[in-house]
């Protein structure tokens, strides 16, 4: 899963794919956010839980740590897609914006912004987990403290919830749902002769290069808001009327469906790269190229391929 994220990265870092270099950037942060999110709550919270005797993710000061790290990564990778959403419609509605806004400068300072703020207000959740050592065994367990205040725990959920599904749903489906209004507009531009309307070429009204840009907009914005749909719910679930319960008893099917949508989650961050071979021709050719580089490195020496694609 990280591997495709790695590809993505230096493919837009080699090559334009004929978009521009605020998407770029945007694009490159946004895969390597997701393989951050995925070293996290993948090699270190699953595969480190199942296959370590005594996992060091569960003793002090890794425990308090813990979600502030996790919740950090998710932030980051979701207000990428909100910032990414953001500035391509400005992109395609606004000539005057764009040229302000949509700067790599500007796009790259939004990029730092969201990665120090989406850590910095994970920071509350330092406080809401401790380590306890089981009677018998010895081992360290992570748990939620139960003695905090109600307030404080609801307070944090639903911050959290609303920083992290709630805010960013809206932004996301308020643009693309202006941005599909414009694509219906666009192709059915009519005029008024003689009474009588006539259908008008829409090329000229909504050029191919605008189109594919709201296809690639929308493609990762929406995937990203049906794939975390699930877990958003379940967290709301698990926070508000199961907070404290034990959540590996399987018994349970609250917990369940929890680990269903946290791999949907999960999935939504491997899966970009597929996204943009399938909607960008472009981006798809370079890929191809790439991935022959890999498998025949003999052939890409001759043909002159980036350096980090021969073996």
């Amino acid at each position: 899963m990280r591997k495709t994220n790695i590809v993505t990265l230096v493919v837009f870092w080699q090559k334009d794919c004929l978009i521009s270099t605020s998407s770029r950037y945007h694009l490159m942060a946004m895969s390597v956010a997701d393989t951050v999110v995925l070293v996290f709550l993948v090699i270190v919270e699953i595969i480190t839980k199942s296959f370590s005797v005594r996992p060091f993710w569960y003793k002090d000061p890794w425990c308090t740590l813990r979600d502030v790290f996790n919740y950090g990564s998710v932030n980051t990778s979701v207000w990428l897609v909100v910032s990414f959403t953001v500035e391509r419609f400005i992109a395609i509605n606004s000539f005057r914006l764009k040229v302000r806004i949509c700067s790599p400068r500007n796009t790259l300072v939004a990029i730092a912004v969201i990665h120090i703020c989406s850590y910095t207000v994970a920071i509350p959740h330092y406080w809401s987990n401790y380590s306890e050592v089981a009677n018998g065994t010895g081992d360290a367990i992570c748990k939620h403290k139960p003695d905090l205040p109600s307030m404080y725990v609801e307070g944090l959920v639903w911050f959290q919830t609303s920083l992290t599904y709630i805010i960013p749903y809206i932004i996301i489906f308020t643009l693309n749902g202006l941005s599909l209004r414009q694509i219906i507009l666009s192709n059915k531009v009519h005029c008024v002769t003689r009474g009588v309307f006539h259908r008008v070429p829409s090329g000229s009204q909504f050029s191919n290069q605008k189109k594919k840009s709201i296809i690639l907009l929308l493609t990762v914005s929406m995937t990203f808001a049906y794939l975390c749909t699930t877990r958003f719910i379940t967290q709301i679930i698990i926070k508000t009327f199961y907070y404290g319960t034990e959540r590996q008893d399987y018994s349970k099917s609250i917990n369940i469906v929890a680990d269903i949508g946290t791999m949907l989650e999960m999935t939504n961050t491997a899966i970009n790269m597929y996204l943009y071979a399938c909607t960008q021709s472009v981006f798809r050719r370079e890929l191809i190229q790439y991935l022959k580089a890999i498998v025949h490195p003999w052939q890409a020496k001759r043909k002159n391929v980036p350096v980090a694609f021969q073996v």
